[in-house]
């Protein structure tokens, strides 16, 4: 999936595989490579890619953006009632606009 991600980023800002390896710091060897499957990236240059394409990892590596609420949640929540999660959710926004508001004032 990474190949395929990259190349659809890369024809996205219609960069070849020379530009694109010029603007990262790479060879368009590395390049070549990971788009044909060949090599795989270590993190360090997975999140210099991410970074580029202002995409997660998770897109990178899957095609797909990880839920946010995935990340919304450091606590368990099991054996809550979904009502209650909810109510959870609500509130996490309402603190969120809350803090919103008060920088614009």
């Amino acid at each position: 999936m990474f190949a395929k991600m990259l190349i659809k980023l890369r024809k996205q800002k219609n960069l070849s595989q020379y530009q694109l390896a010029d603007k990262l710091g790479f060879s368009r060897g590395q390049i070549s490579n990971y788009e044909q499957g060949q090599r795989e990236p270590d993190f360090e240059t997975l999140k210099v890619i991410a970074d580029f394409f202002n995409v997660s990892t998770d897109y990178l590596l899957t095609g797909k953006e990880k839920n946010k609420e995935d990340n919304l949640y450091f606590f368990d929540l099991e054996g809550l009632a979904e009502e209650e999660i909810e109510d959870i959710k609500e509130h996490i926004e309402y603190m969120k606009w809350r803090k919103q508001k008060k920088k614009k004032d």
